[in-house]
Order: structure tokens, then sequence, then C-alpha cells
């Protein structure tokens, strides 16, 4: 009964997070003097005009899902990856430069190549942090934060000084990679009318399959999650937590890269200098929380996160500021901070309407004794 009702609440958490995430954002907009429900209306006509928009929303989704799945397979194993977005940085200018520099290679040969290339450099980068965690003891979070800055600007060098002048187009951008290098299908694009929608999104729908495999079908998925629960026990049980901390960090990674991969060859189509971090690794961190680590609900997060930025920007057009249409993400992700509070109203609650029940019962019972007793 217990596991039960820990399921029931696993599941409103998220779902309440988001609620009131859409109610405090509206009374934002109603204090600032602007009509809520006007914004809300034209951020999801905005979402869901036509199918462009749609295949939009799917853009969006597919990295925002690898990075999430990243983050969740970090987390399992007890530890927080702040670096994702350094990571997915990695894969994007390693998928990117790979296909650049085969043009006229068929796509049967320069895409495998090319999400390989991207995903090993995210788990390269990665390998760092869960080496100096397992064997140094040092704060994943430190390191991961650092790294994003290293890793940044170790990107912007190699566009601007590394990279051949053959496939650079102006200074800090690179050229559009060829049809042959791309995750774009004609068929996919013409089926939601020529937006940028990509195989991107089926890899991640793929992979949201292959983690939840490996994370509750195999040994090594259930040694990620003891070494999370309590790395002690797992020492005393046989299991290297050095060596699953490691493991876990270069699968997180390699997810991450992918995100870049499918940021670059499938939603880009090049590279260019960036001024900071990319959003996708912070927003796939929220994802994961909001989705509770688990592959539905990061598949419904990062829907729901796309469809926000998406349908952001069609508040603009309705008269409502751009930082307020762009509220409603950050307080979502407020709740999801906070949602032990979450948690033990709903607890609280259980619990209330338990003891009720029970006073009931007790209210009840020794008046049919009573009444047995007249008789």
């Amino acid at each position: 009964m217990n596991d039960r009702s820990e399921r029931i609440r696993n599941t409103l958490v998220p779902f309440i997070s988001v609620i009131l995430g859409f109610l405090l954002g509206g009374l934002l907009m109603l204090v600032t003097g602007y009509n809520p429900i006007v914004g809300y209306q034209a951020m999801f006509r905005s979402a869901f005009q036509n199918s462009i928009s749609i295949g939009e929303i799917l853009v969006g989704a597919g990295p925002l899902i690898f990075t999430a799945l990243g983050f969740s397979v970090a987390n399992s194993a007890g530890f927080f990856n702040v670096g994702l977005s350094g990571q997915a940085l990695c894969g994007w200018v390693a998928s990117i430069w790979v296909a650049l520099s085969m043009p006229t290679t068929p796509k049967v040969i320069v895409v495998p190549l090319a999400i390989i290339a991207g995903a090993l450099a995210g788990a390269l980068a990665a390998a760092i942090p869960g080496l100096l965690r397992a064997y140094f003891g040092t704060s994943e979070v430190i390191v991961t934060i650092m790294m994003n800055y290293v890793l940044l600007y170790m990107a912007n060098h190699i566009v601007n000084n590394v990279m051949s002048p053959e496939i650079i187009s102006n200074k800090g951008v690179t050229k559009i990679v060829g049809a042959n290098g791309l995750l774009r299908e004609p068929w996919l694009t013409n089926l939601f009318g020529g937006s940028r929608v990509n195989m991107g999104f089926v890899l991640a729908l793929v992979f949201l399959g292959l983690v939840w495999f490996l994370m509750k079908r195999t040994t090594l998925g259930f040694e990620i999650r003891s070494v999370g629960i309590n790395p002690f026990a797992s020492e005393y049980a046989g299991m290297s937590s050095k060596r699953t901390i490691v493991i876990s960090m270069l699968i997180s990674g390699l997810l991450a890269g992918l995100g870049g991969v499918v940021q670059g060859l499938g939603t880009f189509g090049n590279y260019f200098v960036q001024g900071s971090s990319i959003s996708i690794g912070f927003d796939g961190m929220a994802v994961s929380l909001l989705g509770n680590g688990g592959s539905v609900g990061i598949l419904l997060s990062a829907l729901l996160f796309s469809v926000l930025k998406l349908g952001g920007q069609g508040m603009q057009f309705a008269g409502v500021p751009s930082e307020l249409a762009n509220s409603v993400i950050p307080l979502i992700i407020f709740f999801v901070g906070i949602n032990y509070v979450v948690r033990v109203a709903l607890t609280k609650i259980s619990v209330n309407k338990k003891i009720v029940k029970k006073s009931e019962k007790l209210e009840i019972t020794p008046l049919k004794q009573e009444g047995a007793d007249l008789e």
C-alpha cells in the first residue's frame, strides 16, 4: 500500500509543479497588467498552429531528451552531472567537423561516423570529472561547472584556429553540412510542412527505450542504482563503486554528446562560436527532474519545455513582454526544485484522509455493539 501511495505521489508531483508554475506565471502577468488567459491562449495557439510548429516542437525536444537521459543516469549513480552543456558542445563540434570533412562520402557512412564521433567526444569530456570523482573524491559539481567553461573556449578555439579553412564560411562559423551528413530526411520534412524536424527525435525515442532497458533490466543498471543508493554497501556486496561511477559518467557524457549531435546535424546544420554554455544542458537537467528520471516522464517533460519555448515567442505577439513569456519555465523549475514541499503536502493529505477513515470506523463500531446489547 505504501509503495502504491509513493508511486501516486511520484506521478502527481510533476503535474502539480507544472500547474503551480502556470498559476504563478499567470499571477505575474496579472500583477503587471497583462491578461494571463490571452497570454496563454497565444502561447498554445502559436505552438500548435500548424504542422510546421508541431515539427519544431519535436526539433526542440530531441536534444533535451538526450541531455535529460544523461543527467538521469548520473543522478542514479548518486551525483550531479552539471557539465551536460560542455559535453553536448563537444558532441556538436565533433559531429560537424567529421561531416564537413567528408563532403562527397555517402550518407550511410558519414552520418553513423559523425554520430559516433559526437558521442565519443561527449563521453571523453565526461570521463575527466568521473575519474576525478572516483579516484580522488573531488566534487563533480565543481569540476563539471569548470569544465563547461574549458570546453566552451576549447570549442571556440577549434573553430577559429584548428579547423581547415575549407570548411569555414566566416570567422567563427563553419559551412553548412551537405545533405550527405544531415539527420534530416525529405519525407520527414514534408510530413511536417517543411519544418526542421529530423531523425534526431526518432533517435531520441530509441535511446529512451535503450536507457530504460539498461537501468531496469541489466546488471550494470542495477549496480549504478545500488552505488547511487549506498556506495559502501555496494562495495561490501562485491561491486566496484569506482568503476561504476566512471562508467555511469561515461554513459552520461555519451548521451549528452548525442544531444549535441542532434543539435548540430539536425537543428542547425553547422557550428558557430558560442558566447556562453548552450542551454540544452541546463534545460535537460530540469527536464530530467520534472520527469522524475523515468523515460516516459522525460519524454513528456521535453515536449512540454519545447512547447513553452516555442509558444513563448507567440506570447510576445499578443503584447506580453518576452521577460514574462519566458518566466513560466523557471517557475516550473522552481516548483520542481522544491518538490519536497509538494511531497510533504501530499503525504499530509494522505495521512489526514487515513485518520478520518479510522475515526469514522471507531465511531461506527461502538454504535453497532450498543445495538447488539439492546437486543
